[in-house]
């Protein structure tokens, strides 16, 4: 199951409901710089883990300035659309809900997630996925300044993994095996540690006894949380 570290309690808490109805997922960007896409990248994070643990969710933008351009920010993070905000959600005791915000900012009442503050030191890059491999590098809790060195590297990395997976998709496809999937589960199930999804990760790319296949299938299954477009060059020419 599904646990954040509340920030009203600083406990762990359930992320879901107990019966499985829907979590709505409320992001509390405090405006459009590096945290603020921080909050929202996490808040995508919580939804995708919600999902692949079979939680229907519901996500909302709220309180935002310039959210026309925050949302087309969020867009380009690989962060997926946020439902209106008054559209109809889990009514009164239909589930939960789960706020993320900025840590130090207002927590409502509900569940919270912290984010840590996050800088990204004036640093431009035309590749958005590699802003969120650097981001992910480093758990919610943790405070991030990206320099240049940290946003090549994390290019450097998607670059790597994406040639790998797209080599991989042409050796015969075997399963995700049970303890890589289990300790995938594990990481991001534990308060979204997607630092320790990417430790696995690279200990798959390297395992002499994995089969390439099965290295494309974990590489695919960790994707559908990380959102990083790993499967992106599968079937271009080598």
């Amino acid at each position: 199951m599904l646990r954040i570290i509340d920030a009203r309690t600083r406990e762990p808490a359930p992320a879901a409901p107990a019966r499985r109805g829907p979590t709505r997922v409320v992001a509390h960007p405090p405006g459009r710089d590096t945290t603020g896409l921080r909050v929202l990248l996490v808040a995508d994070l919580l939804v995708r883990a919600l999902e692949l643990d079979g939680t229907p969710t519901w996500v909302v933008l709220t309180g935002a300035e310039e959210e026309p351009r925050l949302r087309a920010d969020a867009t380009a993070l690989g962060i997926r659309p946020f439902d209106d905000g008054g559209a109809a959600g889990p009514g009164p005791g239909a589930g939960q809900t789960v706020h993320v915000v900025r840590e130090g900012g207002a927590a409502p009442d509900g569940a919270t997630v912290a984010v840590a503050s996050a800088d990204a030191a004036g640093q431009r890059t035309d590749d958005p996925d590699a802003v969120r491999l650097a981001l992910l590098e480093w758990h919610h809790h943790a405070r991030v300044e990206l320099d240049a060195s940290a946003l090549d590297e994390a290019g450097d990395t998607l670059a790597r993994w994406r040639r790998a997976v797209a080599a991989w998709a042409r050796r015969p496809s075997r399963p995700v095996p049970g303890e890589v999937r289990d300790q995938l589960r594990a990481a991001w199930e534990d308060d979204l540690d997607a630092p320790g999804v990417l430790r696995v990760l690279r200990r798959v790319e390297t395992d002499p006894d994995l089969p390439d296949g099965a290295r494309f299938e974990t590489y695919a299954y960790a994707d559908r949380f990380l959102g990083l477009h790993l499967a992106r060059d599968v079937g271009t020419p080598a």
